[in-house]
């Protein structure tokens, strides 16, 4: 299974972790807000695995210097999830966006070098 595979479906399982209690809990806002920051985290985690990939085996100063895009890139999405939050505070609940970005990203990035591969 290609890597970019892999990514999306733990990604979708992370997402339903938080979509399915949000839906239970606070009904379909919570649900549409917690796929919201998901779907952030997703995009971000894949696009930190996308540059970092084809330098797996270069030398050292491009493989940190896509290194350090990753990590823009993941700042950048904190800096969306953010702006969601201020933007969206009377629509949606805060929390379920915030819970869907932590929840799909961390577990993203502790079992990034396996997508590395």
């Amino acid at each position: 299974m290609k890597w970019l595979a892999r990514v999306g479906l733990m990604g979708a399982a992370l997402a339903a972790a938080v979509v399915v209690p949000g839906a239970l809990w606070r009904g379909p806002e919570a649900a549409l807000a917690g796929l919201l920051g998901a779907a952030v985290a997703l995009a971000a985690q894949a696009g930190a695995v996308a540059l970092l990939r084809p330098v797996m085996g270069d030398r050292t100063p491009e493989f940190v210097s896509r290194w350090a895009l990753g990590m823009a890139v993941r700042g950048a999405s904190f800096l969306v999830v953010a702006l969601l939050l201020i933007v969206l505070k009377d629509r949606l609940p805060v929390f379920w966006i915030a819970a869907g970005y932590l929840v799909v990203l961390m577990p993203l990035l502790f079992v990034e070098t396996r997508f590395l591969k």
